[in-house]
């Protein structure tokens, strides 16, 4: 498997590091925040020396509980962090967590290709999807439901791992049908989801691997880590390596992190111990 995103090519037969950088005042993690394009290059600077294969870049935090914010102020917030990403670190492939099919437009437009990461699976913008199309850009599908002020009360389920499953069919299927060449699979943990959930769906990673797209997984320093051992997100590191080991074990392709560092030591060790 390949990601091909404009000029860069990722290959997906080593694991990639996805390393997030927020411009949003409310995410759940303070280390990932940026509050001005130079905290924004001192991140990023850290991230390629140690190893970043995909920035994904957020401007609209999708934690429980977190505010609107309007598309002109996502756009704002986003243009400040680009201008200094595709200056400073131009070979490093960009992600835009977004769900508006104005913003990737505009985006597009000013700076070329990005993976299109849409947490919302093209529910909150019917545009979205056949504009990832006509533009040619991956795209990643995420399993959730309803929107921060309402997911977490949208956690009924007969059985989480066969409904994320066909959901994640489905759409993918569907954008396939749109003319999306490259989809991104991601099962939406913490999204809609309760702590013991999650823990099904993670025992599951196997059965969405297995539907022939790329894996992305998302549970760097979230809830259902920290929850059950009775700490922070900023004592989550330790859990947050033990699970992301458990998911490559299970064939994740992609880890969306906060800490780049720990993920490539990780990895590096994955590596070691597969080919004993």
């Amino acid at each position: 498997m390949t990601i091909t995103c404009g000029a860069h090519q990722l290959s997906l037969q080593q694991p990639r590091i996805m390393g997030i950088i927020n411009v949003t005042p409310d995410s759940f993690f303070a280390g990932s925040r940026c509050a001005t394009p130079q905290d924004v290059l001192a991140r990023a600077s850290r991230m390629v020396a140690q190893g970043v294969d995909i920035f994904d870049v957020g401007a609209y935090s999708t934690r429980p509980g977190a505010c609107e914010v309007s598309e002109a102020g996502e756009l704002q917030r986003l243009t400040a962090v680009l201008d200094v990403l595709t200056t400073h670190f131009p070979q490093v492939m960009l992600s835009i967590d977004t769900f508006r099919a104005g913003v990737v437009e505009r985006l597009h437009d000013r700076y070329g290709a990005f993976i299109v990461n849409d947490v919302t699976a093209g529910e909150a913008d019917p545009q979205l999807i056949a504009v990832t199309a006509r533009l040619q850009l991956p795209y990643v599908v995420m399993h959730s439901r309803g929107n921060p002020q309402t997911m977490q009360q949208l956690t009924g389920y007969d059985d989480v791992t066969r409904e994320v499953v066909a959901f994640l069919q489905s759409k993918m299927e569907a954008c396939v049908r749109m003319g999306i060449r490259q989809v991104i699979l991601d099962p939406g943990f913490g999204f809609a989801k309760t702590v013991e959930q999650n823990y099904t769906l993670f025992r599951n990673i196997a059965a969405m691997t297995a539907m022939g797209a790329p894996l992305l997984v998302g549970i760097s320093r979230k809830t259902m880590l920290w929850k059950p051992l009775g700490i922070t997100p900023d004592d989550a590191l330790t859990a947050t390596s033990a699970l992301h080991l458990q998911a490559l074990l299970q064939g994740a392709h992609i880890l969306r992190v906060h800490d780049v560092e720990a993920a490539r030591q990780m990895i590096k060790l994955w590596e070691l111990t597969k080919t004993c």
